[in-house]
């Protein structure tokens, strides 16, 4: 099976920056929103971006238009899928919402045609499940921006088959990305599984110790090797996200995650982080300012407490067949930015001291932090 024809649903940040990608990688794309305006934004938005790329000098004036040229904009789904051999949903995540758009296109797209969603938390099976094909069916989770980030993950449901898992893969590396194969689809995938958990952590560890913002932030970053703090990120993501990608994990798993009650709060107060001017820190203006971290800072506060939360995780997938340590590295690298393995820097730690914290954590705070077995095995 060859791919030469690709639909993308839904044309936001997400899907006009796939399309991008797929376009440039040779694909005829057809970019489908409910709206002509929404296209016609989406399409300003691709232009610009290659307009950009050709004053770098990253690509001619000539492949500019012609990656443009490849990607056509269609608002009749009928017609956005005739001559699809995949289709990738980039639409809002919703739940109900995704079901309704897969409804509509199971009806009108071909038997053969492959059904690929863009989700970073929904169960892809209970989708797939929704549609005459889950066979054909798979997640396929691009990192913001699509232009840039390097990795997408790729979690087949438990009905998708080899080939479509192959082909997915396939055609992640021909977009020049890096595919991480999440095994099986537990809630959170792998990147969501680390660092959503990880942010909820921080604010117990700020209770719990009386440190503050900025020296987590600065151990964060210059002991554990992140690119940026983990509010400092959070607040770069987005407490909506954050907090979407919460109650989702939360609901299908109570072990994944122990909600503290700020991420809802700043949520329900509408304080976003960077892109509304306030959430863990106050932001002046539009451009990103980065907050004063460092190494001094650093010593202020000891991470032993954040490394066993995002080590318990790892484990976790390792331990239930998700995934294994080489693939977690990698999507932690690439995803998160992580500097050092994970695991490199439990060792330095010592992996009996990130048991014994879990222990003492679980003794006191309850279940949510006993040991993944692997952990207690690699003592």
């Amino acid at each position: 099976m060859a791919v030469k024809n690709i639909t993308i649903l839904g044309s936001g940040v997400m899907g006009h920056g796939i399309a991008q990608v797929s376009a440039t990688a040779g694909y005829n794309v057809v970019l489908r929103d409910i709206e002509q305006g929404f296209l016609d934004k989406a399409m300003e938005k691709i232009r610009w971006s290659l307009d950009k790329l050709v004053s770098k000098e990253k690509i001619s004036k000539e492949e500019g238009d012609s990656i443009f040229g490849r990607i056509t904009p269609v608002v009749d789904l009928k017609e956005a899928v005739k001559d699809a051999e995949l289709v990738i949903e980039v639409v809002p995540e919703i739940m109900d919402l995704k079901k309704k758009v897969y409804a509509e296109l199971d009806e009108v797209a071909a038997p053969e045609v492959i059904f690929a969603s863009n989700t970073s938390t929904l169960p892809i099976t209970e989708i797939a499940n929704t549609t005459s094909r889950p066979d054909k069916f798979i997640g396929i989770h691009f990192f913001n921006p699509p232009q840039l980030m390097k990795l997408v993950e790729v979690i087949p449901g438990e009905k998708t088959s080899q080939e479509i898992t192959d082909l997915t893969k396939d055609y992640v590396k021909s977009v020049n990305k890096q595919a991480v194969l999440c095994r099986k689809d537990v809630p959170g995938f792998i990147i969501n599984r680390l660092f959503i958990p990880m942010v909820h952590e921080a604010c117990y560890a700020k209770d719990r110790t009386g440190a503050t913002l900025e020296e987590i932030d600065s151990a964060v970053k210059f002991n554990l090797g992140f690119p940026m703090g983990i509010f400092e990120l959070a607040d770069f993501t987005g407490m909506d996200v954050i907090h979407k990608a919460t109650v989702e994990m939360h609901l299908r798993d109570k072990k994944v995650i122990n909600p503290h009650p700020t991420v809802e709060k700043m949520f329900d107060e509408k304080k976003l982080g960077q892109k509304s001017g306030e959430g863990y820190y106050k932001y002046s203006d539009d451009k990103y300012e980065r907050v004063e971290l460092s190494q001094e800072l650093a010593q202020k506060f000891n991470p032993i407490q954040l490394v066993a939360n995002i080590l318990n995780n790892a484990a976790w997938l390792v331990t239930n067949g998700a995934s294994d340590i080489e693939e977690i590295e990698k999507a932690a690298q690439l995803g998160l930015g992580l500097k050092k393995p994970l695991f490199e820097t439990a060792k330095e730690i010592g992996i009996k001291n990130i048991v014994d914290e879990l222990n003492k954590l679980a003794e006191e705070h309850g279940e949510f932090y006993k040991p993944d077995p692997l952990l207690t095995s690699m003592q």
